[in-house]
C-alpha cells in the first residue's frame, strides 16, 4: 500500500499559516506523512518547528510579487524561479498525493511546480478579493476553496466558508497573569480589546496612548506587538503578544476593535463577539476594506475609516454596538459562513480521493 504523503505550503504572515496548523494534527492522526515547503526566514518556520520531527520542513527561495515597478522585482523574479526549481526537485523526490496551499508569496513556487508535475493542488483563499499569489495559484489549482460565498463562472472555485473552531466562552480566569489583569479592571465599565493582527497595529497603539478619554469610560486591553508599551495599571493592560491567554482576554472584552483581516473577522463572528473594524488601507490592495464592507452589510459589525479615527467618531460606533447589542448578536447567530475544521478536513480528503481517481 502506497504511503499517504501530502505537502503543505503557505507563509509570510500568520494568516497564511493558521489553517495549515489546524490541518496538520488531523493529517498526522490519519496516517499522512506531512511535508511543509516554506522559508526558514518566514513566520511559518517557527510554527512548523513546534511539531518536531513529525513534520518535515523544506526551505526554498522566495521573492515578493509586486504590482508596482521596483528594481527589486528583477532580483525577485530569479528568487521565485529558483524556488520553482527547488520545489520541482522536492516534489519529484517526494511524489505526494496532493499539495495544499494557504497562500502567501512563498506558496507560489511549490504551487507552480505541483501544477507542472500534475500533482493535485488545493488552495484556500480567505479574503473577499484574491491576492496576487492566489491569482497565480488559481491557474494551477484543482480546487480553490473560498471563504466568502460569491458568484463565479470558474468551476474550480468552491465556497466553503471560514474554517474556524469556535471556542466555548469561559470566564474562569486561572493564570496568575490574568488574575492580575482582572484585578485592575472596573467591573462597572465595558472592556475594549484592541487587536491589530499578529504584529499589532501602530494606529491602535497611538490611539490608546493619545486618547486619554478612553480610560475614563472603558477598561482597555491593547495587544500591541511592541514590548516597550507593556503596561498593567488601573483600567489598562497592554501586552506585546498573547498565546495561551488569548481566549480569556477575548472573553473579557465587550467589544473588540480590529483590523479587517479575514481570519480575525471570522474568528470574531464564530465567537459572536461585538466588533468595530478599522481596516488597513495604506499599503494594502483594498482587501481589508472589502472584508469590512461585507461584514457591515451583513449586520455583523460596524466599521470606521482610519482617517476618521477621532475619539468622537470612535465613541459613536462603540455606543452603537453596545446599544444595539442584540441586533448584532442575532445577525451573527444567523450567519452561514463558518465551517468547522472537521468538516473542512473531510471535504479536503474527499477532494483528494476524487483527484486520485481521475
Amino acid at each position: 500500500m502506497a504511503k499517504k504523503r501530502i505537502v503543505l505550503t503557505g507563509g509570510g504572515t500568520v494568516g497564511h499559516v493558521t489553517l495549515n496548523l489546524v490541518l496538520i494534527p488531523k493529517l498526522l492522526e490519519d496516517g499522512w506523512e506531512v511535508h511543509y515547503i516554506g522559508n526558514k526566514k518566514g513566520v511559518e518556520y517557527e510554527r512548523i518547528a513546534a511539531f518536531g520531527d513529525r513534520v518535515t520542513f523544506h526551505s526554498i527561495a522566495t521573492g515578493k510579487l509586486r504590482r508596482y515597478f521596483s528594481l527589486q522585482n528583477l532580483l525577485d523574479i530569479f528568487k521565485v524561479s529558483w524556488g520553482v526549481v527547488q520545489s520541482l526537485g522536492l516534489l519529484l523526490r517526494l511524489r505526494p498525493q496532493a499539495l495544499f496551499s494557504k497562500g502567501g508569496f512563498v506558496s507560489v513556487p511549490p504551487v507552480v511546480a505541483a501544477g507542472l508535475l500534475k500533482v493535485p493542488v488545493f488552495v484556500h483563499e480567505s479574503d473577499l478579493s484574491m491576492g496576487l499569489a492566489n491569482r497565480i495559484a488559481l491557474k494551477f489549482a484543482t480546487v480553490m476553496y473560498t471563504t466568502f460565498d460569491q458568484e463565479s463562472a470558474l468551476s474550480k472555485l468552491k465556497p466553503i466558508g471560514a474554517v474556524t473552531k469556535v471556542t466555548a466562552s469561559d470566564q474562569t480566569v486561572s493564570s496568575e497573569n490574568l488574575k492580575a489583569v482582572l484585578a485592575q479592571m472596573d467591573s462597572q465599565r465595558p472592556t475594549l480589546l484592541f487587536i491589530g493582527g499578529s504584529a499589532g497595529a501602530q494606529v491602535f497603539n497611538d490611539f490608546v496612548s493619545q486618547t486619554t478619554q478612553l480610560r475614563s469610560l472603558y477598561n482597555i486591553i491593547n495587544i500591541t506587538g511592541d514590548a516597550s508599551l507593556n503596561t498593567l495599571e488601573k483600567g489598562l493592560y497592554r501586552t506585546d503578544y498573547v498565546t495561551e491567554d488569548y481566549q480569556a482576554l477575548m472573553d473579557l472584552a465587550d467589544v473588540v476593535v480590529t483590523r479587517g483581516g479575514s481570519n480575525t473577522l471570522f474568528e470574531l463572528l464564530a465567537m459572536r463577539k461585538l466588533h468595530l473594524i478599522i481596516p488597513l488601507v495604506k499599503g494594502s490592495r483594498g482587501d481589508q476594506v472589502e472584508n469590512a464592507r461585507y461584514f457591515v452589510d451583513k449586520g455583523y459589525a460596524v466599521s470606521l475609516d482610519e482617517a476618521s479615527l477621532t475619539f468622537e467618531d470612535f465613541q459613536a460606533q462603540i455606543q452603537d454596538l453596545l446599544t444595539h447589542r442584540d441586533h448584532y448578536l442575532t445577525a451573527m447567530a444567523q450567519s452561514t459562513e463558518i465551517t468547522s475544521p472537521e468538516a473542512f478536513y473531510e471535504e479536503l480528503m474527499s477532494a483528494i480521493q476524487q483527484a486520485k481517481g481521475r
